[in-house]
């Protein structure tokens, strides 16, 4: 029997065998990616330099915008390489280390968006006790527990599921390391331990859905007796996006951890795995952060401060004198 330590590295399954699909799959990710890039990247740089959004809903809004940047760039830009380079493998400690940091981050993203439905809670249901429920302590602490719990929860899946003797081959059935994948590749009954630990996972996560849900009815009827409907609409348009995209992130990621190996298959398992991995993090910023008009500002006057910024080094360098940020 071999065991993980015989496996010098992983095969990949790639997103298609002609050339053609492939080099398209990698434009496409690529766009993805930078969309991801530039998006979360704006509201990082902006939150992080106007004063006027060091507040805790940006405070954990920039934290979000980290998270999902680490999310997309653990798997998309290996996917990218290899359909770029028209291979499939990945060594073994990179599977390792790909597995530990997508479960770091997107665990992590689920205790944060929690904690934004938290904010949004006090701040509407409870604004006479915002300032002391949500001070600059308490909100760097509780991202800390956040960030804490992601790398506890990383640490122990990735922990569990390497020290598993694995005979079956090394071909993975997705476009990057994950748990499900792995576990079909081992030969051990031990392999019962990680799926109990899957499905306390997932309990846990949909008891974030359920509190964050609580959260959200709560705000809505707060909001639905003040006689606005511009407040209305506002409310509705930010808190049900918010919801679809947790609901699409729980939904897809659970079906695809928890489903039976008689209903898999490799076409199904890819688009699951695009869905809770790839897709979030591309539209996180339109839908928690670009819609809000004081962020909008913000990334507007950061960006004219760039160009202005960019024009005055040009107009410096032409008239030979030093540029000067």
């Amino acid at each position: 029997m071999s065991n993980g330590s015989s496996i010098t590295h992983f095969l990949l399954l790639p997103f298609a065998d002609r050339r053609e699909l492939q080099l398209w799959h990698f434009w496409l990710f690529l766009g993805i990616f930078l969309a991801a890039l530039l998006g979360n990247g704006l509201i990082i740089t902006s939150t992080a330099c106007d004063q006027h959004l060091h507040t805790p809903m940006y405070f954990f809004l920039l934290n979000l915008s980290l998270l999902d940047l680490g999310c997309i760039s653990t798997t998309v830009p290996k996917s990218m390489v290899n359909s770029l380079w028209d291979t499939r493998a990945i060594s073994y400690t990179g599977c390792a280390a790909q597995l530990f940091f997508f479960l770091f981050f997107i665990s992590a993203e689920f205790s944060l968006l929690t904690l934004t439905s938290y904010d949004r809670y006090v701040a509407i249901c409870k604004p006479l006790h915002y300032g002391s429920l949500l001070g600059s302590r308490a909100c760097v602490h509780m991202a800390a527990a956040a960030w804490g719990a992601g790398f506890l929860t990383a640490l122990l899946h990735t922990a569990n599921t390497f020290s598993l003797p694995l005979c079956r081959g090394n071909a993975v059935e997705q476009f990057f390391c994950e748990i499900p994948q792995i576990l079909k590749l081992s030969c051990s009954h031990s392999y019962l331990r990680e799926v109990g630990l899957l499905v306390l996972s997932c309990f846990l996560a949909l008891g974030c859905f359920v509190f964050i849900v609580g959260s959200y009815v709560q705000v809505f009827k707060a909001v639905l007796r003040i006689p606005s409907e511009q407040g209305h609409h506002k409310a509705f348009s930010t808190c049900l996006p918010h919801l679809a995209v947790l609901s699409l992130l729980l939904s897809t990621s659970a079906f695809a951890y928890m489903k039976s190996p008689s209903v898999s298959s490799p076409s199904l398992d890819l688009v699951l795995s695009v869905l809770y991995s790839v897709v979030p993090p591309a539209v996180n910023p339109l839908i928690y952060s670009l819609r809000n008009q004081e962020l909008r500002d913000a990334v507007r006057k950061l960006v004219t401060g760039c160009v202005s910024a960019a024009i005055h080094c040009l107009l410096s360098s032409a008239k030979g004198s030093k540029c000067r940020s």
